[in-house]
């Protein structure tokens, strides 16, 4: 058995592990919250874009832009949102797993956009890494979002890739994260009727040439938030879940403390109790 000086020093070692877990699930908890109401607004803005985009496919017959073309793919590209840090439960390694089960289950060539430290990592050797973007911080830009749909638009007008995906971790609530693969290009034309007329200034092929990048770059900012807010949600749960093994483990050390502490007792007494018996 441990000795009683060996144990008190686990016990305070474990104690200041635990606070350090505590003050992170504090913060964590606090960038969730700012996370989560940025979500939340971003939500009914990218589905009354959606909307306005089906109107305006609805509104001519024949609808000509690069990024609804469709051709054979030969090559797939997926963007995968991960995080630039850890200690934040199993939220990488699900992504991560999803990804690479989808990779190896393809036959067709892919090609990785990582966004985020932790998936590049993890990539840089086992898939076809075509660029990245990392430290992108704990409140991701619309700018940032930007240069990413930038840099995937013109991979698949050159070409590069026929067909993009874009895997991230869709916010539920605090404890449960969704992983989710959504497609991106080329942009799906809803299909039906327009329930109405509209009149269109300018014409419609004009307003679809300067929203459909933007559409582009609204999903890939949603995703970074939505990401970002799960990332803060895993982070906060795998923090309180460590908060409160520490507490159980200084509660087990403090046990082991105090039956060493016991049988050293016990043995001093013996040791008096014997020598006194030799002595009579």
């Amino acid at each position: 058995m441990a000795g009683v000086r060996d144990i008190r020093r686990r016990i305070r070692s474990v104690r200041n592990m635990q606070q350090i877990t505590k003050a992170m699930k504090m913060v964590a908890a606090a960038k969730l919250r700012k996370a989560q109401e940025k979500v939340i607004a971003a939500r009914p803005y990218a589905r009354q874009l959606q909307a306005v985009l089906a109107r305006l496919a609805q509104a001519q017959v024949d609808v000509s832009h690069p990024l609804l073309e469709k051709r054979p793919v030969q090559k797939l590209g997926y963007i995968l949102v991960t995080s630039d840090r850890g200690l934040c439960g199993g939220f990488n390694a699900s992504l991560i797993r999803m990804t690479d089960s989808i990779i190896q289950e393809e036959s067709r060539s892919s090609g990785l956009v990582a966004v985020g430290r932790k998936g590049r990592d993890f990539f840089r050797r086992k898939a076809n890494l075509i660029t990245e973007f990392i430290g992108l911080g704990d409140d991701p830009s619309y700018g940032q979002a930007k240069n990413i749909a930038e840099a995937v638009i013109r991979l698949y007008q050159d070409g590069e890739l026929d067909e993009v995906h874009l895997i991230y971790a869709e916010f539920i609530n605090a404890i449960q994260q969704k992983p989710t693969m959504l497609k991106l290009l080329p942009i799906e034309q809803p299909e039906g009727k327009l329930g109405r007329q509209y009149i269109f200034e300018p014409s419609p092929a004009d307003i679809i040439a300067r929203l459909l990048p933007k559409y582009v770059e609204i999903l890939i900012f949603r995703a970074l938030l939505e990401s970002k807010a799960s990332e803060q949600g895993a982070r906060m749960t795998a923090m309180g879940s460590a908060t409160d093994n520490a507490k159980e483990m200084i509660d087990r050390l403090t046990l082991a403390m105090n039956r060493a502490r016991q049988a050293a007792i016990t043995k001093e007494i013996s040791e008096i109790v014997g020598g006194a018996a030799a002595l009579e």
